[in-house]
């Protein structure tokens, strides 16, 4: 079933004509984080109001997951709902876009990275923006490639459903904000909870790309370095495994950071170049997790 999913997503990804008529179920996530966020995010004790803001998430993700999981039609629903969650092709389309538009001109590209990535885009120069993109891919690719699949592995379409909406609510309320830093407490820890497993071995799957014991050992020394527990996984391994630095200062809101630079031996100067290559580490990678899908339904099959 997963490795149906992987290529559904792979050919088709986002058909526009099908999310214009009936609303994609990240946006249906999206909605129920609204509504829990409106109706609890108010009053006193709010981290407790958050905590069953995320059990009211968790019960609707059941609500709808578990019935299509129950229905049979051999897979079908799984298969689709899988594809639908996995976000290798949009990231692909996303991340390259931001390297046609350094083809374009500065302003271009400052204007698609802004769509990827939260810091000012008007501070960046080329290297930048392509810094940002490239950072952006490697956690994504974790967040929306190997933490959908190994929770489909563990607990099929209701384990895929239950990550998204926790990752969908801690892209949401999930914030240091005034507003959210009690509330989105609860979704930002378990959200960090989830991905603990995919964002190490999203970062070992990269490593055995091209970089190998090198890498490893980069990642190994500089992920702990990054402020998130783990999005320094997947970004110091793709830093080391194409020979350059990411991380580093950025600027939010006016604000710039002290953050450490991933693998800062690396090349510091990028470009478009390096967007498009990372892109296809991610897919070689991509490759990679589909051979072992394949070679896990082998095994099941003959040993079962």
């Amino acid at each position: 079933m997963l490795a149906l999913a992987l290529i559904l997503d792979a050919i088709f990804g986002e058909p526009d004509w099908l999310w214009r008529r009936i609303p994609h179920p990240a946006v249906m996530m999206g909605r129920a984080v609204d509504w829990v966020d409106q109706k609890l995010n108010t009053g006193e004790q709010r981290t407790l109001r958050g905590v069953g803001a995320v059990l009211i998430l968790l019960l609707i993700a059941l609500a709808f997951s578990l019935p299509l999981s129950w229905s049979g039609f051999y897979g079908v629903f799984e298969i689709l709902g899988a594809a639908v969650l996995i976000a290798q092709k949009s990231l692909s389309q996303h991340v390259f876009a931001v390297a046609e538009g350094l083809k374009i001109s500065l302003t271009e590209a400052r204007k698609r990275v802004s769509m990827i990535v939260g810091r000012d885009p008007n501070t960046l120069d080329d290297s930048g923006v392509a810094r940002a993109a490239i950072e952006s891919a490697a956690e994504n690719w974790s967040d929306g490639v190997i933490a959908p699949a190994f929770w489909f592995l563990v607990a099929g379409l209701p384990g895929i459903v239950i990550y998204k909406i926790i990752n969908t609510a801690d892209s949401m309320i999930g914030h240091r904000s005034e507003k959210y830093r009690e509330f989105g407490w609860a979704a930002a820890r378990l959200d960090d909870v989830m991905n603990f497993i995919p964002a190490r071995l999203s970062g070992l799957i990269i490593c055995m790309i091209g970089g190998r014991r090198k890498a490893m050992k980069v990642m190994w020394r500089d992920a702990r370095k990054h402020k998130s527990p783990n999005a320094g996984w997947p970004e110091s391994a793709l830093a080391a495994t194409l020979k350059i630095a990411v991380a580093g200062p950025r600027v939010y809101g006016g604000v710039t950071t002290d953050d450490p630079y991933l693998n800062a031996d690396g090349r510091h100067d990028l470009t478009e170049v390096d967007i498009q290559d990372a892109m296809a580490t991610l897919w070689v990678a991509w490759v990679v997790v589909l051979l072992f899908a394949f070679v896990g339904w082998v095994l099941t099959t003959t040993w079962g």
